[in-house]
């Protein structure tokens, strides 16, 4: 199981258990951190898009440490003008532990929904009235056109021409 998550304005594709570096963060090291902006779970083959977020689900982080990055040299010149400027770079970042994604992992647990329940009972309750059984429906397939690629041209190579050797006539 695994999830997209926006975390201080960038994207992670994060999953429980694992260690990610984000930007700084606020919040103390060995505290719990919620992130709410999940953008996509996916659970065993089952993917959840949200538009834009995923309603109701939550990854849960721990931080672990607050530290810099490594140093990255900037430096710009100008050619013919005598322009140079160096200057290093080191990012502060936070490494936070997923815990658990949409509460997987932990005892809060989403109960399931009782809208299926009964949508399958009046589908159950229609077959009843009728007095016969209704064959299952099949959902339909749909098949996205494959697009072919437009065949490459092939340049032709041209003879070379020589050149006689100049001085040597």
């Amino acid at each position: 199981m695994y999830a997209i998550v926006e975390i201080a304005g960038q994207q992670f594709k994060v999953e429980a258990g694992k260690k990610i570096f984000v930007h700084r963060l606020e919040a103390e090291e060995g505290k719990q951190v919620e992130f709410d902006q999940v953008l996509l779970i996916e659970d065993e083959g089952k993917i959840t898009i949200g538009e834009p977020t995923v309603k109701d689900a939550v990854v849960e982080g721990l931080i672990l440490d607050h530290m810099r990055g490594d140093k990255v040299i900037v430096f710009k010149k100008k050619r013919k003008k005598g322009y140079r400027v160096k200057n290093g770079h080191r990012q502060n970042f936070t490494q936070v532990e997923i815990v658990s994604i949409n509460g997987i992992g932990s005892p809060k647990k989403a109960a399931p929904k009782k809208e299926k329940v009964v949508a399958a009972e009046s589908i159950a309750s229609e077959e009843t009235v009728k007095g016969k059984k209704a064959p299952a429906k099949k959902p339909a397939k749909k098949e996205t056109p494959v697009k072919k690629a437009p065949a490459k041209k092939v340049a032709e190579k041209k003879p070379a021409v020589k050149k006689p050797a100049k001085g040597k006539e």
